[in-house]
């Protein structure tokens, strides 16, 4: 029993010196400096992308540090930094910092510190980026593009390798020069064709660019300016392609009375022929499309551009595409012929002005001549049919050499138009003033400005269907309280904020416009 009293005691004894000895170090001086030997590295490291390729860094210091510079090395698809692509230096101040690099990578980036008062670099702070494909192509130029070539242009002494072109499976190998310019010419193309150029390093995209090549003039007939057009439509066969170059063709002016299909077409999209004719279609011309040309109307007097005028006659199809058309008295297209149907009419991507501006016709006017389909698509419509309707197809019953109430059907499609003052000095004018017997018709994505204009009061037109349509200064559109009057429930008012309509320069500044890709897309800049 003794030696466990003791034994305890003894316990006790130690445990309470070790207690003393414990407080007794508080009286020691708290230490207020580090002693180290190298520089802190950078916290809160952070890397993003922006505009597809750039990565903007950041980070923090410890507080009160002060560093003299960062390096930053990038290693790309390398996380072991075995290579370094870019180094840079970077001052605090000088933070956020952003760095171009080329598309589709994993960059591996690393920062450190270096001091101002000789200690060693901080260790490295590690981070990954990965970018996107990136655009160095320039925007191409009209002027660029051929009927088998074009020329790509792109940022001079950029790391590339070749472009690639499809369809077609085409590849071009850029050489040193052209690396050094920027500046390569593919050649081996199709006219008339939609291609995708794509600008590679190795197997990393680095641009992309759309196009559609111009006419390849070797499928056709080259025509120039001194030339009579009207004389060599005529000595044309079936089917011929006649090639318009550049100029003022004034060897021949008024009607051109068209027996065969046939197409007329201007070599260079921005540089479009002056033609200052008509055109008859007779029995006989099937088809017939004018593509990138200058129509226009000055001096013929009471003329149509396009009279469809072949009795018991079937038309395919007649397009105007490219175009710009001005300055015909009457109709755009006026189709009266007895027993006769035309598969479509289309205008696509086209400016019509000053068309129709006397009180003989409607601009686009199918009267006994049965027309299966309407199409205007990509095109502006600037005062025209001024005191007449603007899309016009009559119901002529068979009794009278017509097509309607026979089961055919008249279908109209108005599609991201541009409408500026038509229709619009009697009230109310119609744009879609559609009698035959069956009929359809659609206005999407449309903008209507400064008319009193309605789409329809007549019990003959079926309701049209309407989507994604803006209208300023053309309120008849959505009133109810005009009688029989056919309105865009949905349609909705707002000012486009046209740059220069008197002078036809259409384009929008209304952002939502823009956004919703109102209108003839050529204004949506």
């Amino acid at each position: 029993m003794k030696t466990k009293y003791i034994f305890k005691g003894l316990i006790m004894s130690l445990l309470l010196t070790i207690a003393v000895s414990g407080c007794d170090s508080y009286n020691e001086a708290v230490i207020e400096n580090l002693n180290v030997s190298k520089e802190f590295s950078p916290i809160e490291l952070t890397a993003k992308v922006k505009n597809q390729t750039t990565v903007e860094l950041n980070w923090s210091l410890k507080q009160d540090q002060v560093v003299d510079h960062y390096v930053v090395e990038f290693s790309a698809d390398d996380p072991e930094f075995k290579t370094i692509f870019k180094t840079i230096n970077v001052t605090q101040d000088q933070l956020p910092v952003q760095v171009a690099l080329e598309g589709e990578t994993v960059y591996s980036i690393r920062v450190k510190a270096l001091s101002t008062s000789g200690l060693d670099d901080s260790a490295w702070s590690v981070v990954t980026a990965t970018t996107l494909s990136e655009q160095i192509f320039f925007p191409i130029q009209e002027t660029d593009i051929e009927g088998t070539s074009v020329t790509v242009r792109w940022t001079p002494n950029s790391n590339v390798t070749q472009i690639s072109v499809a369809p077609g499976g085409i590849t071009h190998t850029i050489t040193a020069e052209e690396k050094i310019a920027g500046v390569a010419i593919v050649t081996g193309l199709s006219g008339d064709t939609s291609y995708t150029a794509t600008l590679l390093n190795g197997l990393k995209t680095r641009g992309m660019l759309t196009f559609t090549t111009g006419v390849d003039v070797s499928t056709g007939t080259v025509v120039n300016p001194g030339d009579n057009l009207n004389l060599l439509i005529t000595q044309a066969a079936a089917g011929a392609k006649l090639y318009l170059m550049p100029g003022d063709y004034n060897a021949y002016i008024g009607d051109i009375v068209l027996t065969k299909p046939i197409t007329i077409r201007g070599v260079k999209r921005y540089d479009k022929p002056l033609v200052n004719v008509t055109f008859t279609a007779a029995a006989g011309a099937s088809s017939l499309s004018l593509i990138d040309l200058d129509l226009d109307g000055t001096g013929i007097t009471n003329s149509a551009l396009i009279t469809v005028s072949g009795a018991s006659s079937t038309y395919d199809d007649i397009l105007i595409s490219g175009c710009k058309v001005h300055d015909y008295t009457r109709a755009l297209i006026s189709a009266n012929a007895l027993l006769t149907k035309v598969r479509s009419f289309t205008v696509d991507n086209s400016i019509v002005r000053n068309v129709n501006t006397n009180v003989g016709a409607d601009l686009i006017d199918f009267r006994a001549t049965y027309i299966a389909d309407i199409i205007l698509k990509n095109s502006t419509f600037d005062n025209c049919s001024t005191s007449r309707d603007f899309v016009r197809v009559d119901a002529v019953a068979p009794a009278n050499s017509g097509f309607s109430g026979t089961g055919l059907t008249t279908n109209v499609l108005i599609d991201h138009c541009t409408l500026y003052k038509v229709s619009n000095t009697a009230a109310p004018k119609r744009i879609l003033y559609l009698r035959f017997n069956d009929n359809a018709s659609i206005v999407r994505n449309t903008l209507i400005t400064e008319t009193t204009a309605i789409y329809t009061n007549q019990s003959t037109t079926k309701e049209p269907t309407f989507a994604k349509n803006y209208y300023y200064n053309a309120a008849s559109f959505m009133d109810g309280s005009i009688n029989l009057n056919k309105v865009d429930a949905g349609g909705i008012v707002a000012d486009p904020q046209f740059t220069n309509a008197a002078n036809g320069d259409f384009t929008i500044g209304n952002q939502t416009l823009k956004d919703n890709a109102i209108g003839d897309p050529r204004w949506i800049k």
